[in-house]
């Protein structure tokens, strides 16, 4: 067995209430490895649940509380900080918290390994990664490395999920469903346009960040009404019930997204998804089987037409067999065991 001290990111809660895709990633790795027997501990926000030690220097989450948030870069720092500080506790750290955790990995006397989470798609991460190339990293899909091509990566492991935690539905809604960020990059306003096409109803779920307040006031409100629905943030629960009854995903995304996490979730839910050929896509999403990948929102729109006849059984089925949290538990288990024999030699 393996002693693991797992940096996960501060910004949510570990596991998050609502938004929070690296976070739910390491709330269900850490688990998964507590399950395997391993020692582990989870620098996270104080409020955080988890069945590992847990050790932080923040009450709750930056994004959560303002009296937190405003001295973020301080809390960062100091998070980074507590880990480094217990590391020959353990057999390998495993940075989940971003690039700069990077700078500090020549002075830690045990392996760092850091997974990218799409990081290396910020000029100011890839600055870092590219002076600290030896790693070892972990990239989250294959695709993600044309990012930061000239690093030295120990594997690809997918993000797992729990597809038991799930709703599923082999009966679908007449509805179309958007769940991210209500950001420009996210696709939102391709999805709309989509759906309009399509003739169908579209949901809209997630968070609407401060930088991009301006694009959903001007792109996004103005759609709002019987046809479009925005129900904002949504927990596990909501947004399990929202992909189970939804009659595709829309993920249109206009960035080269390292995996797609809400792509997985939806399929867990028997929904195929229809996604903009970009980034992960054609690693997540089956052509023809679990979804359509296409290069056009009006190619979206006419995929729309031709969801029913894929099986919401085999969705379902690809997810549990390719992105289950045990082979993601089981990938990891075998780069950090790479990592400390590399180090002991």
């Amino acid at each position: 067995m393996v002693r693991i001290g797992i940096i996960g990111p501060i910004a949510w809660r570990v596991p998050p209430r609502h938004y929070g895709g690296w976070e739910r990633v390491v709330h269900d790795l850490t688990e998964g490895l507590v399950r395997r027997g391993h020692t582990v501990t989870l620098f996270a926000s104080g409020d955080s649940q988890t069945t590992a030690r847990l050790e932080s220097v923040v009450p709750r989450p930056l994004a959560e509380a303002a009296e937190y948030g405003r001295l973020s870069r301080a809390y960062e720092t100091l998070h980074l900080a507590n880990a480094f500080a217990h590391a020959l506790e353990f057999d390998v750290l495993h940075n989940n918290a971003g690039c700069y955790a990077v700078a500090m990995a020549q002075l830690c006397p045990v392996p760092l390994v850091t997974t990218l989470h799409g990081s290396g798609a910020e000029e100011d991460s890839r600055m870092l990664y590219r002076r600290f190339a030896d790693g070892p990293y972990v990239s989250i899909s294959d695709s993600e490395r044309r990012l930061v091509p000239e690093l030295h990566y120990a594997a690809t492991v997918y993000n797992g999920i729990d597809a038991a935690a799930f709703e599923y539905s082999g009966r679908p809604g007449e509805y179309l469903l958007a769940i991210g960020r209500m950001s420009p990059d996210k696709g939102i306003h391709l999805a709309i346009s989509a759906a309009r096409q399509a003739g169908l109803p579209l949901v809209l779920a997630g968070i609407v960040p401060s930088e991009n307040e301006q694009y959903f006031r001007e792109r996004i409100e103005p759609c709002l009404g019987d046809s479009v629905r925005f129900v904002g943030p949504v927990d596990l629960k909501e947004k399990s019930t929202l992909y189970a009854h939804a009659r595709a995903f829309l993920h249109l995304v206009t960035y080269d997204e390292a995996f797609g996490l809400t792509m997985a979730e939806a399929m867990a839910c028997g929904c195929p998804v229809i996604a903009l050929n970009r980034g992960s896509v054609p690693e997540v999403v089956v052509e023809g089987e679990t979804g359509f990948i296409v290069s056009s929102v009006e190619e979206a729109a006419a995929a729309v037409g031709r969801v029913g006849s894929l099986d919401r059984r085999a969705c379902r089925a690809w997810v549990q067999g390719k992105f289950s949290v045990e082979q993601m538990v089981a990938g990891y288990e075998a780069v950090y065991e790479a990592a400390v024999a590399d180090r002991l030699a």
